[in-house]
């Protein structure tokens, strides 16, 4: 298993490396107040990445939201699925399940803040029928393993990851349907 310390430097340089400005860091009041408005701690590896490195702008394809701050964040995407999935007739966002890349055409890339590991999610909307639990897959275990396939080039969402074979098929995330009904 891919310990902070090791993996936190090697992510900060991929990210001095492939961004041309990065934000300040998130500080620790911030983070403080972000975890307060969620109801809920970051993961140890998000929270490292968010007070180390910086306050998003750097990562796979699309790049990290910014956890807080003006225009879209984490938090305030957060917000606004749960508001939104609870006015549904049936519901799709998981408490707990914090967005932090937005795919495009409605697609995120979320870590699941109440397993140990950080499971990175797969929220896919255009597999949502009438089960929003339908909508969601793992991507990766931990944010550990899913942060090492961005540092060596080998994600499913780069551009020729087609080229050499299929991609393995993302399974659906268990816990989908009950943590939508907290």
């Amino acid at each position: 298993m891919t310990n902070i310390e090791d993996l936190v430097p090697r992510v900060a340089a991929r990210a001095r490396a492939t961004s041309a400005t990065l934000p300040p860091p998130a500080s620790a009041e911030e983070l403080a107040s972000a975890e307060a408005a969620l109801g809920f701690d970051l993961p140890p590896m998000l929270a490292s990445l968010y007070r180390e490195i910086a306050n998003g702008g750097y990562g796979p394809d699309h790049q990290l939201l910014p956890l807080v701050g003006s225009g879209r964040t984490a938090l305030g995407e957060y917000q606004a699925e749960r508001s939104a999935s609870a006015e549904e007739d049936s519901p799709y966002w998981p408490a707990g399940v914090l967005p932090i890349l937005d795919w495009g055409c409605g697609m995120y890339a979320a870590v699941d803040c109440r397993s140990e590991a950080a499971t990175v999610l797969l929220f896919e909307p255009n597999a949502m029928e009438e089960d929003g639990a339908a909508a969601w897959f793992v991507d990766s275990e931990s944010l550990a393993d899913w942060l090492e396939t961005w540092l060596a080039g080998t994600g499913w969402y780069r551009e020729d990851a087609y080229e050499d074979q299929e991609p393995d098929e993302m399974r659906p995330w268990e816990l989908a349907a009950s943590r939508i009904a907290e």
